[in-house]
């Protein structure tokens, strides 16, 4: 597994790296064996802050990322706290993974469909950039970032472990059953929601 560590404004010693690597191989030996790479990466919190905050990202498959996040007093116990966090979910989906890497390993491949992806600009952070002057409803949001990206074709299952499994809130996909563009997301309660079309 390709495995970089990496400081933002810190110093990674080589006695973390070695935490570090040791643990991420353990946790890829013990629940998947199939990762490819991971990245690590510390930073401080805040201006003058104590805290250290942990950023683990690993690919365990095609297209699926193990991504998690913890913020401590001390960078050895934020990342304990972060690699937990990501050994919990591998372990939750331990079988299904082994499941889509024989698939994937038979297939030729996932269907990809091309999207744009673009980041609108929040309207209270618009508000604040015109000192608060009133917004006229009916305009089109500022877009800030808009980038190219994949909508894969994949079970609703598969949708909600991907989505659990990279820490988002949403994820968009085409459903497998029907050809539908479908969502799932993560509701306020913690339960999971689920958008289909309907048919018309």
């Amino acid at each position: 597994m390709e495995m970089t560590v990496q400081g933002k404004q810190i110093d990674v010693g080589d006695a973390l790296r070695e935490h570090v690597e040791g643990k991420i191989s353990e946790i890829d030996h013990k629940y998947f064996n199939h990762g490819t790479d991971a990245t690590v990466t510390f930073s401080k919190e805040g201006h003058g802050s104590a805290m250290f905050k942990v950023n683990i990202s690993m690919r365990v498959g095609k297209n699926i990322m193990v991504v998690t996040e913890a913020t401590e007093h001390d960078p050895y116990v934020a990342f304990d706290a972060a690699s937990e966090k990501a050994a919990k979910r591998l372990r939750r989906y331990k079988r299904r993974l082994r499941d889509h890497h024989g698939r994937m390993d038979k297939a030729e491949g996932s269907e990809l469909f091309s999207a744009r992806y673009s980041t609108i600009q929040h309207a209270s952070n618009e508000a604040e950039e015109q000192d608060n002057e009133d917004i006229s409803e009916g305009d089109d949001p500022i877009i800030i970032a808009e980038i190219k990206t994949h909508i894969e074709k994949m079970s609703v299952s598969e949708a909600v472990m991907r989505m659990e499994l990279a820490d988002q809130n949403a994820l968009m996909f085409k459903n497998a059953s029907n050809d539908k563009i479908n969502m799932v997301y993560v509701r306020k309660d913690g339960n999971i929601g689920w958008i289909e079309p309907d048919d018309q």
